[in-house]
C-alpha cells in the first residue's frame, strides 16, 4: 500500500516544525527519515500514526486521505512503534503483543486459534517467545521494544511506521531486525539516526533540516560526503561496503566540538 505525505506541514505555537514535507513511500518500499536532532522526523511519523493532525496538507494512505478514516480502520492499516512507546501496567508479553490484535476485534471477543499463532509467531520473529509469561515491566530497554515490535507485527498493517526502532538493541538484535524489515513486503517509514544502517536498510532515504526535506533517493544518491558534511556538520568518507556494495559512511573523531568547548579543566 503506498502512503504519500502531500506538502505535510506541522506550526506549534507559531514555530513551523515541519515545512511542506512531501515524501512518498511505495507499496513495499522501505523509507528511511535522517537528519539532526529536532529536524522534524518524529513530528512528521506523528502525522502518520495519527497523534497529531498536520496543520497543512495531506496523508494518503492508497488513494484515501488518512485523516478521514475511523480511527479502527486507521489502526487496521497504519501500526506504529513511537518513542514514548511503552507499558503503564506490568501486562505479560503475550498480554502485551495480543493488544495488536484490538483494532480486529469488536468488543472484548477473545483471540481465535489463528490469532494466538500469529502472535506467537510475531513473538519467535522479535526473539521474545522465551518471555511471554514475564511482566512487561520487568524486561529490559531491548527486550520491551522488540515486544513492542511484536505487538506492530501482530496488528497486520499495510504501513509500518518506526521511530528510532533500533534504540536499545544489541547489534544482533538491530541486524535481525532491519533484515526481518527488507523481506517482510510492508510499507515501512522508519526514522534512523544510524545513518549506516539507513543505507543498509533503505530503499530510499529521505533527508530532513529544519523541517524541512533537503534530498531524497537511494542511499547512493543521498548520502555523499557533501550532504553530510552540510545537514549534520561533520566530515566523512564514504566508501563502498566490501560485503553488499552499498555506501559506508566512515567518520573521523573531531578534536574539539561545540559540545566539548567550555568543558577543559
Amino acid at each position: 500500500m503506498d502512503l504519500q505525505l502531500d506538502d505535510v506541514s506541522v506550526t506549534i505555537e507559531g514555530r513551523s516544525i515541519v515545512d511542506r514535507l512531501h515524501l512518498r513511500a511505495a507499496a513495499g518500499e522501505i523509507v528511511g527519515l535522517v537528519g539532526p536532532n529536532g529536524s522534524g522526523k518524529s513530528t512528521a511519523l506523528r502525522c502518520v500514526y495519527r497523534a497529531l493532525k498536520p496543520s497543512g496538507g495531506a496523508v494518503w494512505i492508497g488513494d484515501e486521505d488518512l485523516w478521514r478514516l475511523s480511527l479502527r480502520d486507521g489502526a487496521r492499516r497504519i501500526a506504529a512503534l513511537t518513542q514514548e512507546g511503552g507499558a503503564d501496567f506490568d501486562f505479560t508479553v503475550e498480554e502485551v503483543v495480543a493488544l495488536g490484535r484490538t483494532p480486529h476485534k469488536p468488543g472484548n471477543e477473545p483471540l481465535t486459534a489463528a490469532e494466538r499463532e500469529l502472535c506467537v509467531q510475531a513473538m519467535a520473529q522479535m526473539d521474545v517467545l522465551a518471555l511471554a509469561e514475564r511482566g512487561i515491566l520487568n524486561l529490559s530497554g531491548g527486550e520491551r521494544q522488540r515486544v513492542l515490535i511484536a505487538r506492530a507485527l501482530v496488528q497486520q498493517p499495510d504501513v509500518l511506521v518506526l521511530d528510532e526502532p533500533t534504540n536499545h538493541l544489541d547489534l544482533r538484535h538491530q541486524v535481525q531486525l532491519l533484515g526481518y524489515l527488507r523481506g517482510c513486503g510492508l510499507t515501512v517509514v522508519v526514522v534512523l539516526h544510524d545513518l549506516n544502517l539507513a543505507a543498509a536498510a533503505c530503499d530510499r532515504i529521505g533527508v530532513l533540516a529544519g523541517g524541512r526535506l533537503v534530498a531524497d533517493g537511494t542511499p547512493d544518491e543521498v548520502l555523499t560526503e557533501e550532504l553530510i558534511a552540510g545537514v549534520f556538520g561533520v566530515r566523512t568518507s564514504v566508501v563502498r561496503h566490501p560485503l553488499t556494495g552499498g555506501p559506508q559512511l566512515l567518520f573521523a573523531l573531531a578534536e574539539e566540538t561545540p559540545l566539548m568547548k567550555g568543558t577543559h579543566r
